[in-house]
């Protein structure tokens, strides 16, 4: 589980992006479309992690994080609790928050990705989803034992001062 609160909880900078999400507060932000708090706290001094459009952020930059390595291997996390989703056993699943408002706000894509670097799209947001933090749970699945890692990618929309944010990550608790 990551809250933000202290730091980025083994999450990683992506080195192959245009820029970074970064840890914010609300009280630092001083836009309309930014969260007028966290989501863990729900105070403006808590924190959570933000990519603001600028004029240094052309359309399409994208800001990439990436989760610690996650283990197949582990027998705990074969079944998750007996959670079904669309139907099916999910092996792993990730819950989290966002929050995606402004006229001009760009896109929320949710990665997959193994160690041989195959990416498959989870999730992909594109707009404005309104003026509070939403909540999802997606499934993680997939075959064979490779260990994988889930990476968000927000990219810059036409909006200089419309953002993105993210907050309390959480893997399901058995993984």
């Amino acid at each position: 589980h990551c809250s933000f609160e202290f730091d980025l909880c083994g999450w990683k900078q992506e080195e192959n992006d245009d820029f970074d999400w970064n840890l914010r507060t609300s009280s630092i932000i001083k836009t309309g479309t930014a969260p007028a708090t966290d989501h863990t706290l729900q105070e403006p001094s808590g924190h959570y992690i933000f990519i603001k459009n600028s004029f240094f952020q052309l359309p399409g930059r994208k800001a990439r994080i990436s989760s610690p390595v996650l283990s197949r291997r582990n027998k705990n996390c074969k079944v998750c609790g007996g959670v079904v989703l669309t139907g099916r056993q999910s092996w792993f699943l990730i819950l989290f928050y966002y929050h995606m408002y402004g006229a001009h706000i760009g896109s929320l894509i949710v990665y997959q990705r193994t160690m041989s670097k195959h990416e498959q799209i989870l999730l992909n947001l594109t707009g404005s989803q309104g003026n509070f933090w939403q909540h999802k749970a997606l499934s993680l699945s997939g075959d064979g034992e490779e260990d994988f890692q889930v990476v968000f990618e927000g990219r810059a929309g036409r909006g200089p001062k419309d953002g993105l944010a993210l907050d309390d990550l959480t893997f399901s608790r058995e993984c």
